[in-house]
């Protein structure tokens, strides 16, 4: 094979006019309205960064200036999010950034995505199940009852741990759950997402009354520039709504919908985040906020303890739908790559009624539950952020790509000052790339390489578009 055959290969892009033609029996079941997908986008973003990671931030690198860096994170994430909504405008099909790439970038840049994403994906679903299984053990503690020592945790966790069985169960029931198919799945995040926004508009309420001003002062003990820093350690908590564009294939109007949708879900996000960070930083010193459990304490400091029984409640269903909106997005993903070739056709087959691909979906509770069973939370989380923000670089470039070789092509959405917004989600996805560790680079690359060697040996020349003449774009 010539080296020109191959380039072309890889530089073969999926046919924008032809994006609506799958096979009928590759076809995903559409029931997903507006505030449904809204409500997978907020199921996505809101969970440990409110009950956990926010009080975690504001104790030990920005005190009081915690609300200042989840606005940064959030403006970084809002330019990735409106990129991501006008591709979803016009290309409203399962896979998100993996389609996105195929469309603008060709096969071996949404090949190089989607593959980044099936790792990572299933990774943050596996971190939350983990931090699930934490709260649950708390609420049993709480009333009494005691465990055996080897189901509480993974190995070197703890004494006697040898497998965390919560988490594990966590996520063979959430891969059940997406088994029963999409109209399911949304009316559960529909519903967990209103009593998750309910909870914490609730400890707004209860804690503006218990604010002490002082207790805003210093605002930047650590200096100025720690919120930076903190913003970098809140990005995980301001995103999800990526995940939920995987559904797009499921939406009843994905081209109306689905933009609204990402940006609906990442401002009421927002809202919640400064509100629940401004009264938590009011009602304690920073200093005395606890790092795991941030409300709680606030709210027993102030002589209202049993309010931490409902926030432990609260969390668990916050973080729950944080793991069903990623495991979403992975099955999605993976069918997708499947569907076009890239990987075996077996995976794009999809349950006769529920129109769900049921075979991805349990191989990925099954590996989710095996991540979140055995590894410790640290080591499966080095995994999820560079994949994460890789994907929001290859979006912002593809827009920009897409809107000068497809100016022509409809949009129901397009982002404002172009190119300014794509090159701000990617200046700063790139700078919190280069702040992680060298460990997250050698795992990251190690899977990249293993995903080269499953592209040039199976993929390139398994591709639906290797198999007839690609029509004109």
């Amino acid at each position: 094979m010539s080296f020109a055959h191959l380039r072309a290969q890889m530089l073969r892009r999926k046919p924008l006019a032809e994006i609506d033609d799958e096979p009928a029996d590759e076809q995903l079941a559409r029931h997903l309205g507006l505030w449904q997908l809204t409500a997978i986008g907020v199921g996505g973003i809101i969970g440990a960064g409110i009950f956990t990671l926010a009080g975690s931030v504001a104790h030990s690198v920005t005190g009081p200036a915690v609300l200042i860096s989840f606005l940064i994170a959030g403006v970084a994430s809002a330019a990735a999010a409106l990129c991501y909504a006008e591709f979803a405008g016009m290309i409203p099909k399962a896979g998100s950034a993996y389609t996105y790439g195929y469309v603008s970038l060709g096969e071996i840049g949404g090949w190089f995505i989607g593959w980044d994403l099936l790792l990572e994906y299933i990774a943050v679903a596996a971190v939350v199940a983990i931090g699930v299984s934490g709260y649950f053990g708390f609420l049993l503690d709480q009333v009494g009852v005691t465990l055996p020592a080897w189901m509480l945790g993974a190995p070197g966790t703890g004494e006697g741990h040898r497998v965390d069985l919560f988490a594990v169960l966590f996520c063979l029931g959430t891969a059940w759950l997406l088994s029963r198919g999409i109209r399911s799945v949304g009316r559960f995040e529909t519903f967990a997402v209103g009593l998750k926004v309910a909870l914490v508009l609730l400890i707004v309420v209860l804690g503006v009354f218990h604010i002490d001003s002082a207790n805003y002062h210093p605002y930047f003990p650590f200096g100025v520039s720690a919120v930076w820093t903190g913003a970098a350690t809140v990005f995980f908590a301001v995103f999800g709504y990526d995940a939920m564009s995987t559904a797009a294939e499921e939406s009843t109007d994905g081209r109306k919908y689905l933009p609204r949708a990402i940006i609906y879900s990442l401002g009421i996000a927002m809202v919640l985040y400064v509100l629940a960070t401004l009264v938590l930083t009011g009602m304690q010193k920073y200093t005395e906020i606890s790092p795991t459990s941030g409300f709680a304490t606030a709210f027993e400091s102030v002589g209202m303890p049993g309010v931490a029984n409902i926030l432990a409640v609260g969390a668990i269903v916050g973080i729950v739908t944080v793991v069903l909106t990623f495991m979403l997005g992975v099955t999605r993903v993976w069918f997708a790559m499947s569907r076009d070739g890239l990987l075996p056709a077996w995976f794009a087959k999809t349950h006769p009624t529920r129109k769900v691909p049921t075979r991805v979906t349990w191989i990925v509770g099954v590996a989710a539950a095996i991540l979140a069973g055995v590894l410790p939370i640290n080591t499966v989380a080095e995994l999820t952020n560079i994949g994460i923000l890789m994907a929001f670089i290859v979006v912002c470039a593809a827009v920009i790509v897409l809107r000068r070789t497809r100016p022509d092509a409809p949009r129901s959405f397009r982002l404002p000052l172009m190119p300014l917004v794509p090159l701000v989600g990617i200046g700063f996805s790139a700078y919190l790339i280069w702040s992680l560790p060298w460990q997250t680079w050698v795992r990251f690359l190690g899977w990249l390489v293993v995903g080269l060697i499953v592209y040039f040996t199976y993929s390139r020349r398994h591709s639906v578009l290797d198999r007839a003449p690609v029509p004109p774009r």
